[in-house]
């Protein structure tokens, strides 16, 4: 995960690796990898390193290149889908990161992957390929 966050921000200046120098907005970070399924809102990472919502997503968009609740989901699924190469169902993991249905889960999991979380799951035991999330949510 190190080499692809220096990878994702070789010769851009971007990444989270890069804000984590940043006080306020590498505390921002610090608080979403300690506890991804929180409740995280903009208003509550905001305040949680004493910053207005517009300052604060406007500050870590310029460090890290995307906006703090992208950048959450994909934490998110990042952890979700090495929960699932360990062989944890997809209810469990869903569970552990917060997420209040299975269904909501699913949905996020294919909004950054592209394919529905069982599928994936499925595709573990039979050595299908699948690919990292890509650079930019749509």
């Amino acid at each position: 995960m190190l080499r692809a966050a220096l990878d994702q921000s070789a010769g851009e200046g971007l990444g989270w690796i890069n804000a984590l120098v940043d006080a306020r907005i590498g505390k921002a970070i610090r608080l979403m990898h300690e506890n991804a399924a929180h409740p995280w809102t903009l208003e509550a990472l905001a305040d949680a390193i004493a910053m207005s919502r517009s300052a604060f997503s406007k500050r870590f968009k310029s460090l890290v290149g995307q906006a703090p609740l992208d950048y959450l989901l994909r934490w998110r699924m990042r952890l979700a889908r090495d929960q699932l190469r360990r062989g944890a169902t997809v209810s469990a993991t869903a569970a552990q990161l917060g997420y209040s249905s299975e269904s909501a889960f699913g949905h996020a999991f294919k909004r950054v992957y592209g394919r529905a979380p069982k599928r994936y799951w499925r595709g573990q035991a039979t050595g299908e390929k699948f690919p990292n999330a890509p650079n930019k949510l749509s």
